[in-house]
């Protein structure tokens, strides 16, 4: 009797982990893929998660918390690396081990004890709208001035940016409609300036690309993330901007700029596709010269 129970207990073992550990990293990735994750997203797990495997050779259900916690201390001294980076990596295998424990493979994720990291909060630059002037004008090509003007009135990801195709753009409306992160569908709108410089372009192009944005010569391909980020990065050296210039930065600055000028917060979340209003609030950062007026205009 003692050998028949002791044969089910290694059945049930052998049911409940049938995977190595990398079988169950390849099912987690699997299973992000399908909520709608991005392919530099999914890398981004898959490195993290490998090297994690790696440094602490055992099954998955018998790694413990301060293990997890000695692999991040051992990885940031290593690699000297910020605490935003460590930060970020705690989260990826946090969501790895909380896929774990909700699939029923692990009792408990050992990472819950692990809080987030503490970075400190750094303002981080806008474009004002100098900046912006500066760079229209050093923009040879109509397309660079169409795609500055796109980026600095919609908000829009550098991913959503690459991604639209000319069928998206309603002129008449002055919207177009994006596919944000998890696939998800929304409507952003663009200024006058911004459909003037599409139309422009979109006349003087002799390609018959369905993408809205394609490289400058034949066989005019759509343009890449990469390709928009060096494109910007050298019109602001032209433009002799001190700051770094990249996509991201417009997206910050739009949300800033709507922010300043009284647009409620939840709007400007519904614009930028943000699921948490408290995404949105670390895009939004407000100019203190207007928290002095407001505060002289309701306090006194």
């Amino acid at each position: 009797m003692q050998i028949v129970l002791q044969d089910k207990l290694n059945t049930n073992n052998k049911q409940t982990y049938p995977y190595t550990n990398f079988e169950y990293m390849d099912m987690f990735i699997s299973a992000k893929r399908i909520e709608g994750c991005s392919e530099r997203t999914l890398l981004y797990y898959e490195t993290t998660i490998k090297h994690m495997l790696s440094q602490i050779e055992k099954p998955l259900r018998q790694i413990q918390t301060d293990e997890l916690r000695a692999y991040l201390a051992d990885y940031q001294l290593i690699n000297n690396c910020s605490k935003t980076t460590v930060d970020n990596i705690r989260r990826n295998l946090s969501s790895f081990f909380s896929w774990l424990e909700s699939e029923d493979y692990i009792l408990k994720s050992p990472i819950r004890r692990i809080h987030k990291i503490r970075t400190g909060t750094k303002v981080k630059e806008t474009l004002s709208e100098e900046c912006i002037e500066r760079l229209r004008d050093s923009c040879i090509h109509i397309r660079d001035l169409a795609m500055v003007d796109l980026l600095y009135s919609t908000g829009i990801r550098v991913g959503e940016l690459v991604n639209l195709n000319i069928s998206d753009i309603n002129f008449e409306e002055r919207e177009c409609v994006v596919y944000g992160k998890g696939n998800k569908q929304r409507k952003v709108y663009f200024d006058a300036k911004a459909k003037v410089h599409l139309k422009q372009y979109l006349e003087q192009r002799i390609d018959y690309n369905d993408a809205l944005f394609v490289t400058l010569d034949n066989p005019f391909e759509r343009l890449k993330i990469s390709g928009v980020e060096i494109r910007l990065r050298k019109l602001g050296k032209l433009a002799a901007l001190e700051q770094r210039v990249h996509p991201h930065k417009f997206r910050r600055s739009m949300a800033t700029r709507a922010i300043d000028k009284g647009m409620p917060i939840e709007q400007v979340q519904k614009l930028l596709g943000h699921q948490q209003i408290d995404t949105t609030m670390h895009y939004a950062m407000v100019n203190q010269s207007n928290v002095k007026i407001s505060h002289r205009k309701y306090i006194g």
